[in-house]
């Protein structure tokens, strides 16, 4: 049983000094009022290293899972719920792919890899004391090697995107058919909102279904009969239209909610370059959000197609291809699962990939080709040299050949130019390959090489002075292709509203915007309730009038945005009823992890099939049939504020597993407003009901240059012990969407440090 004592007890010290073997030269960690560590050090080389000793301090557990789950070894631990993601990552590769790029970097992104790994070891040799969690399962931490952190870095990415669309469209052909079936897209808002140029607009190209036909009916054909089976915002002002006179960038990552959080707070400088930023534990440097003395950047997921599926045709355990057969290979992986036991995974690859759904010997299975592993990967080349970039124009040189995850790279620098690059690896293949699976064995889906870096969308200093993105569509769809799935315009166009009517947004603005909850589909369900005959059943016409009174914004404290989303998710569940899609996941297809979910899907298509009164899915039903079904169904539902209702649970790896120890583990959750269609998009998964399940992971303003006015917040603490003063610290100020200080001046830092250790070379 573990206690408060225990917890405080497992706390690394963090003050005094410390001698380490394969430190260089000395290293100073001042952490401020936040926990937040600033670490000194004299080289390159060192400032790796310690950064690795301090994620090691802060975060060792959260590391050593994330590795596990990368690996196919979380079962180990976490026992059976993580089975099926192990077995996943052994399909995949992992550590074969990861070897692999550890192999084919660059000098400097080897000795970064490597110092970071020596200093988390050099952590360990210290005989710390251990984070609780290694108590409650009995064991020890395992030393890490050189590719371990790509490891880290490609699991937090892992299939983030399309493969998921594409998915939940194959899965839908035989219930809805192929016209339906391609309608399972994120809710387009009409004409789509593009990130490049800024603030134009488009159309997105519809599925030319004739000339799928035959994916279709292959699909078809291999399926059987009927078996009835995270977004983000950011935006860069220039200084014409900032309160300073300077860039200013800000915005909100959202992920599903983990505990501890995908991110923390570092600062770390040497003689090179003098950065402060997220980092990843179990990552060296600074991959997605930080600032140098010239230059800062930040991210949002861009949404491009980098995964592939394939449907393979076998006979006689071959795989066809063109005129020709082509070998199977094979192998088979043991996954140790705690508490139960050991399950054997085989494993097949074609050339197009490993079967990641049914099964050869049945005739047909699906393949995945992914950027993420089909080809060696240099994104951690990238690192050292973001580090050291001096304006715009060189950090997004210094990102040719990142490719591990997609995403808008937005910057500015210090002679006050502002940017937006898609910094992503996409293949060049036919536009078809975007929607359904390609059949494997015509050869027309293939893969041409890559778009060219030089090829890739990009925009400095545009006209306008801003620069706005949260997943919606990069550029009007053209060649090359680049996507067929993406956000709904939503957010972005909110954002770029609320920057319209602020000609000088302050540092002090950011805040705002990231709060703002007025959702943009409130008025489209008002219009229809309105158009609809007032309920028979009081008590539903009562909730009608509720909702047409409701002002339209999710706030923490309004009931009608809690009855809101009550009545959009009892017609998103009559809609999977009548469409027959509830019956989706009923096909043994569906089983790839984490799973595919009928009613997510159709959540995000209902505003679409209702702004066109599109009612081909609903079975001879009308809208105004399902309005009126859900009026009835949720007229007695309690009025509850939708703070209350959207309240999440934060809860942490083992609380499961050890109930008696969830209290002192998981973190209290607050109220929270917004949904996934807001600026503050703190979403949920309709089918668990109204709490929330993810969001922004942190907030931040850069000021481009007043290093000093910059703010941040993360969700929880920079801590990931559950007995640390800063492993929830920062919860309130989150919950409130108000930030803290980023503190990067050396010497306000000394003033403000709340402790402060030394690390010294061992002799």
């Amino acid at each position: 049983m573990i206690d408060d004592t225990t917890l405080r007890a497992a706390l690394s010290d963090t003050r005094g000094a410390q001698a380490l073997p394969g430190l260089r030269g000395d290293v100073t960690v001042q952490r401020d009022e936040w926990g937040i560590p600033h670490i000194k050090a004299g080289t390159a080389a060192d400032a790796h290293f310690a950064l690795g000793f301090v994620h090691a301090q802060d975060r060792l557990f959260q590391m050593e899972l994330t590795r596990r789950r990368a690996l196919g070894r979380a079962a180990e631990w976490l026992g059976a719920e993580a089975a099926g993601s192990d077995a996943l990552c052994r399909r995949l590769g992992m550590e074969a792919a990861c070897r692999r790029d550890y192999a084919a970097l660059g000098d400097e992104a080897r000795m970064m890899l490597d110092r970071y790994t020596e200093g988390v070891n050099a952590f360990l040799g210290t005989d710390p004391p251990l984070p609780v969690e290694y108590a409650l399962l009995g064991a020890t931490p395992e030393p890490w090697e050189g590719w371990h952190p790509i490891a880290v870095m490609r699991r937090l990415g892992l299939l983030m995107g399309s493969v998921w669309f594409k998915l939940a469209r194959i899965l839908a052909l035989p219930l809805v058919g192929a016209e339906n079936a391609a309608k399972l897209r994120y809710d387009d808002g009409e004409n789509e909102l593009l990130c490049i140029p800024p603030g134009a607009t488009g159309a997105r190209m519809a599925a030319d279904l004739a000339a799928l036909r035959p994916a279709i009916e292959a699909l078809l054909g291999a399926m059987g009969s009927d078996e009835t089976g995270g977004g983000s915002n950011n935006w860069a002002v220039g200084p014409g239209r900032s309160a300073t006179g300077r860039p200013i960038l800000a915005g909100d990552p959202h992920r599903v909610f983990e505990m501890p959080g995908m991110y923390t707070q570092h600062h770390l400088a040497c003689d090179e370059w003098d950065a402060v930023g997220l980092t990843v534990p179990g990552v060296p440097a600074f991959p997605h959000f930080m600032h140098n003395a010239r230059v800062a950047c930040c991210v949002t997921h861009a949404f491009v197609d980098i995964h592939d599926l394939f449907l393979e045709r076998f006979e006689n355990g071959a795989c066809l291809f063109r005129d020709g057969r082509e070998p199977v290979r094979s192998r088979t992986e043991t996954i140790h699962v705690r508490g139960e036991a050991d399950r054997v995974v085989t494993i097949q690859e074609t050339r197009h990939g490993p079967v990641v759904a049914g099964d050869p010997a049945s005739g047909a299975a699906l393949v995945l080709r992914s950027v993420q592993f089909a080809d060696t990967d240099l994104s951690f080349d990238c690192l050292p040299r973001m580090l050291r970039a001096n304006s715009v124009p060189e950090l997004f040189e210094a990102t040719r050949g990142w490719g591990l995850i997609d995403h808008n790279l937005v910057a500015g620098d210090v002679e006050g130019r502002i940017g937006h690059r898609v910094r992503a690896m996409v293949p060049r293949r036919p536009r078809a390959n975007g929607w359904f699976a390609v059949p494997g064995w015509t050869g027309e889906g293939e893969w041409d090489g890559y778009i060219p870096h030089e090829a890739m969308p990009e925009v400095i200093d545009p006209a306008g002075g801003t620069i706005v993105t949260a997943n919606n569509r990069i550029v009007a769809d053209a060649e090359p292709y680049l996507c067929t799935d993406c956000h709904p315009p939503y957010r972005a166009a909110r954002i770029a509203k609320l920057l319209e009517a602020l000609p000088r947004f302050g540092v002090e603005d950011a805040a705002a915007i990231h709060a703002d909850a007025l959702s943009p589909n409130a008025a489209l369900f008002q219009a229809r309730l309105r158009a609809l005959a007032t309920p028979a059943d009081p008590r539903a016409a009562s909730l009608r009038e509720e909702l047409l009174a409701w002002d339209g914004r999710m706030e923490a404290t309004s009931v009608g945005a809690g009855r809101y989303n009550t009545l959009r998710r009892a017609m998103t569940t009559i809609l999977a009823r009548r469409s027959g899609l509830l019956g989706l996941t009923a096909h043994a297809w569906a089983a790839v992890p984490p799973g595919i979910s009928a009613v997510g899907n159709l959540w995000w298509v209902l505003p679409t099939l209702l702004r066109n009164d599109d009612a081909a899915m609903l079975d001879g039903w009308s809208w105004d049939d399902v309005l009126r079904t859900a009026l009835d169904e949720t007229a007695t539902a309690p009025g509850t504020a939708w703070g209350e209702m959207h309240r999440p649970a934060f809860q942490h790896p083992l609380s499961a597993l050890f109930p008696q120890a969830a209290p002192l583990l998981d973190p209290p959750a607050m109220p929270l407003g917004g949904d996934g269609d807001t600026v503050m998009a703190i979403g949920l998964v309709p089918t668990a009901g109204p709490a929330a399940t993810y969001g922004a992971l942190c907030r931040y303003v850069f000021d481009v240059g007043g290093w000093e006015n910059c703010q941040w917040a993360v969700f929880h603490g920079a801590s990931g012990q559950p007995g640390s003063p800063h492993y929830t610290d920062q919860a309130n100020d989150w919950a409130a969407c108000r930030m803290v200080p980023m503190r990067y001046d050396w010497a306000a830092i000394g003033q403000a440090a709340t402790a402060t250790q030394r690390l010294r070379p061992a002799t």
